[in-house]
């Protein structure tokens, strides 16, 4: 028998008894109990309940859980597509996420430029919040060490912190709007990512190469899944340590 530490280090690290816990998740307080002094592992829904109810990953907790069959296969699902660039993705595309957003939409780039360019991003802002979407945005600090690395790494210094001036300019006309939020970041910028409800574009980026050439992800979110949760993970860390 085995104490998971882990799950009481998380409860406590919440601000939550246990039994807030079970409250949340839906279970009886002894169940919370014997999860952390015998290490029980949860059914699935209920593993994926107090991940999201302690904001922590659900294989932090359960480390086990990553090598459960189940596990992997809910990861693999997440994956609508592999686009070869983030150029190849059809315009249609970008517009029905865009278009069909209900909840939430969370940017993380340093200029984002083609969503400007071609999606009029700031009217498409204007009108999903009208409509009660929560809207974050993250773009880079154009001052920043590591977006004049990227410039130089990508072969545009001073026209990568030009673009996001200009962006930022334009931004500036969403300032007041009701559930929109944008912060400058100067976090190095492993992947730009742009999510949109439970579907989730992730644009890696490559050394030398600009991000519009490079592969994107397209990921849906599916219940016990890692896939997802890891990159928005990345957004809701990057997020946390910024300010407008």
């Amino acid at each position: 028998m085995t104490t998971n530490q882990r799950l009481r280090g998380s409860i406590v690290s919440a601000g939550l008894r246990p039994a807030d816990l079970a409250e949340r998740v839906g279970v009886d307080a002894k169940t919370v109990e014997r999860w952390i002094t015998k290490g029980r592992l949860p059914h699935r829904a209920h593993r994926v309940a107090v991940a999201d109810a302690l904001a922590v990953d659900e294989g932090y907790i359960w480390p086990e859980v990553v090598e459960l069959p189940v596990t992997q296969s809910a990861s693999q699902a997440e994956l609508l597509a592999m686009h070869p660039s983030r150029a190849s993705i059809p315009h249609e595309t970008w517009a029905q996420l865009m278009d069909g957003a209900r909840e939430a939409i969370d940017i993380l780039v340093y200029a984002g430029s083609f969503l400007f360019e071609q999606y009029d991003f700031v009217d498409v802002i204007y009108r999903k919040a009208a409509q009660g979407v929560r809207v974050r945005i993250l773009i880079g600090d154009e001052t920043s060490a590591a977006v004049a690395l990227r410039a130089e790494e990508e072969g545009t210094s001073g026209g990568l912190q030009g673009r996001i001036q200009l962006h930022r300019r334009y931004l500036r006309d969403l300032e007041g709007v009701q559930g929109v939020e944008v912060r400058a970041h100067s976090t190095t910028l492993y992947n730009s990512l742009f999510r949109f409800d439970q579907d989730l574009l992730v644009n890696g980026h490559a050394w030398g190469a600009p991000a519009g050439q490079s592969p994107v992800l397209h990921l849906r979110r599916v219940p016990g899944g890692r896939t997802w949760d890891h990159y928005i993970r990345s957004f809701e860390t990057v997020w946390s340590r910024t300010t407008t």
